[in-house]
């Protein structure tokens, strides 16, 4: 059943803080919405994907209650506008259509008609509500990637070609001082690190996600590793290897070396081998 002719239970309106570009790129991009969204998604399964959008399984939070849903998401050619429809199990038939307006460089007014169907009229306003509540909650985590991810992509593209990290060490203090910082994050080079304690040990590692360049400086440490926010994303916090398999590394990291007078240093070693994948 289409439910185009149907009048929206509800009309959400924003300007977003990110280029059309980017906002493109962020409904393009399935592989976060257990992630980023954790609060309203608990997994997700790809079953199709092209350049005009995506169809997976989506699992529903709370997880344990099992719900999962079939979700297609779709642009029009001209990219101006995208439905995300419920093919399979709750809600099956709703669409949402979203209009979007590029209204500056880094600006995109966004207009979202929820069509629903099968909603009493005595029960329409609430199921509106509910729908406008999810829909800022997850613009609001969307806008915050993107602006995000702009930063590191303009930092990115103005990092002189062919730049080399700090050759020379970078000091960090005493021992004891140095300890009662931790974690610390310190920039050098035009790129930022961070250094932590794992078992008695001072390691550095980035913190920027090679995928595509997730905030790694928050990210808790489980059983020596951390996991990127965004999409999931696990890393080994010594070594920078991925745990899930994959041809990606976090950048080069410095040794925190500690000299015999207890002064914790940044030191450059050559860039791994065999590390590859996508930075941008």
């Amino acid at each position: 059943m289409r439910t185009a002719s149907l009048p929206p239970v509800a009309t959400y309106r924003r300007t977003i803080g990110a280029s059309l570009e980017r906002v493109v790129e962020n409904v393009l991009d399935w592989e976060h919405l257990p992630w980023l969204h954790r609060a309203s998604f608990s997994s997700v399964e790809l079953l199709d994907a092209g350049d005009s959008g995506w169809r997976a399984a989506v699992g529903l939070q709370p997880a344990q209650r099992e719900r999962r849903v079939e979700i297609e998401v779709r642009f029009e050619a001209s990219r101006e506008r995208y439905v995300t429809r419920t093919l399979a199990g709750a809600g099956e038939g709703t669409e949402i259509w979203t209009r979007l307006d590029a209204r500056a460089a880094h600006e995109t007014a966004i207009e979202v008609g929820f069509l629903v169907p099968g909603v009493a009229p005595d029960a329409r306003d609430a199921v509106g509500k509910a729908y406008l509540a999810l829909y800022e909650r997850l613009w609001d985590e969307d806008e915050a990637m993107m602006r995000r991810r702009e930063v590191e992509l303009r930092a990115l593209r103005e990092r002189p070609r062919g730049a080399s990290e700090a050759s020379a060490a970078v000091a960090l203090g005493p021992l004891p001082e140095l300890r009662a910082r931790l974690p610390l994050v310190v920039g050098c080079g035009g790129r930022s690190y961070r250094v932590v304690e794992l078992g008695g040990e001072l390691v550095a590692h980035g913190t920027v996600c090679p995928h595509r360049l997730g905030p790694l400086e928050e990210c808790a440490i489980e059983d020596g590793a951390l996991r990127c926010p965004w999409h999931g994303y696990r890393f080994d916090v010594r070594t920078g290897e991925s745990r899930d398999g994959r041809r990606l590394c976090l950048p080069p990291a410095p040794r925190v070396e500690i000299g015999p007078d207890s002064q914790v240093q940044l030191t450059w070693e050559p860039a791994r081998p065999g590390c590859g994948g996508v930075i941008g």
